[in-house]
């Protein structure tokens, strides 16, 4: 066997901790073998014990709409109007402009080892298809480094605004891949809902659906969500995003939602940094959170992952595209730490992503695509408690970005 690339001694995810690291080879953008010593000339990378993971997954960020806090009108101290001052300069948004600063978060989340990811975009009325058509381009142009999935959706409203119905549907027809929406916004969140539910089978598409966001655990509408997900057989195929209300359940209460995840085959994307940051703002003590705990709800069999949403705009005026940073923060704010727990974080980035990406592609086995991340960090638990850096990144067997470790200069 002829291969192009062999990465020597790395630490593989899920092996036993005393196991001796394996050599991956490479061969035409795959994996050809996982062996304790590949004999071969080619080109060898060694990696010296640490952490070859799949390539993280972002599954619910906002590409159009990152990188323009600058833009917005200032926040008025612990103000909730997030959406409007976004709405506010949505209307000046160009294709070019949108491509701009996409391409910019996606080249930082390249280098912070993303090899696929779920992007929403909005197709208000005030913005039309120009954030869709600058991301469609973007999904060209940067396939050489990043899978690009859109997810097309409506921020501000939909059964109210007819013009929202016939973008998302044009969005459809020219390959949107997945179909969402922010029932929150709308003043009928049912017939939202169904909406998205009648065009995901009518296109064929998958769903992700921003979905009850809240400082309390009332009026929820994930009931209505995994009842449609069953009466469809539609299991496996819809995600929702954020969940701030299963937050505040009590056990028994989340115990139960997580079970019905699980039987209906409803994935959640936490979003910490976005949670954070929103929730809680009507208190001045005591301020909820607003983090589900996925770790619960993946005990009772549900799916879950975890990602980015915003990066420097209203809902979240910081980030730097790092995922294995938002596991961190996440960890930090549900209080898991022992092992089992942190490494189920980094699934959350990895196999537990691609799962609700419906991707049987993806992970360390032969034959399937060569992408991967190496780590300085010698297990994904580690990775995830040091923040650890991505020290070189593959899509499909190319090598994607290096980072070199910064060196103490001792005197």
């Amino acid at each position: 066997m002829t291969l192009d690339l062999v990465l020597r001694r790395a630490r593989i995810p899920g092996a036993d901790t005393d196991a001796p690291p394996m050599d991956i080879g490479i061969a035409g953008g795959r994996i050809a073998a996982v062996e304790l010593e590949i004999e071969s000339g080619t080109d060898t990378l060694d990696l010296d014990g640490r952490l070859v993971s799949p390539g993280l997954i972002e599954t619910h960020i906002h590409l159009d709409k990152s990188r323009i806090i600058d833009r917005c009108t200032p926040a008025a101290g612990r103000a909730r109007d997030h959406m409007q001052r976004v709405a506010t300069v949505k209307p000046g948004f160009t294709v070019e402009d949108v491509y701009a600063r996409a391409a910019e978060t996606v080249e930082q989340s390249i280098l912070n080892g993303v090899t696929h990811m779920r992007t929403h975009v909005e197709v208000d009325p005030n913005v039309g298809l120009r954030g869709f058509e600058a991301l469609q381009r973007l999904a060209t142009d940067y396939a050489w480094a990043i899978d690009l999935e859109l997810c097309v959706f409506a921020q501000e409203g939909w059964t109210n605004a007819p013009e929202t119905d016939r973008n998302v549907v044009s969005a459809l027809d020219q390959g949107a891949a997945v179909v969402g929406g922010a029932p929150g916004y709308d003043p009928d969140h049912a017939g939202q809902i169904r909406r998205i539910f009648e065009l995901a089978i009518e296109y064929d598409r998958d769903i992700d659906i921003h979905l009850d966001v809240g400082p309390t655990a009332e009026e929820m509408d994930i009931d209505l969500v995994c009842d449609l997900t069953d009466r469809h057989g539609y299991g496996g195929r819809v995600a929702i995003g954020h969940g701030t209300k299963y937050s505040l359940l009590p056990p028994d209460r989340l115990k139960n939602l997580g079970e019905r995840l699980a039987s209906a085959g409803v994935a959640v994307t936490v979003l910490p940094a976005t949670d954070l940051f929103v929730t809680g703002r009507h208190q001045d003590h005591a301020v909820v959170r607003g983090v589900a705990d996925a770790n619960a709800l993946i005990a009772c069999g549900a799916n879950c992952s975890l990602s980015t949403n915003n990066v420097l705009n209203p809902f979240t005026p910081f980030g730097d595209c790092s995922l294995i940073r938002i596991a961190n923060l996440y960890a930090n704010v549900v209080q898991r730490g022992n092992m089992d727990e942190l490494t189920e974080c980094f699934e959350m980035l990895t196999h537990r992503s691609a799962r609700l990406l419906r991707r049987d592609d993806y992970g360390i086995a032969v034959g399937r695509p060569a992408d991967l991340v190496v780590w300085d960090a010698a297990s994904p638990a580690e990775a995830v408690a040091k923040v650890a850096a991505p020290l070189h990144g593959f899509k499909r067997g190319r090598r994607t970005f290096s980072r070199t470790l910064p060196e103490l200069n001792r005197p």
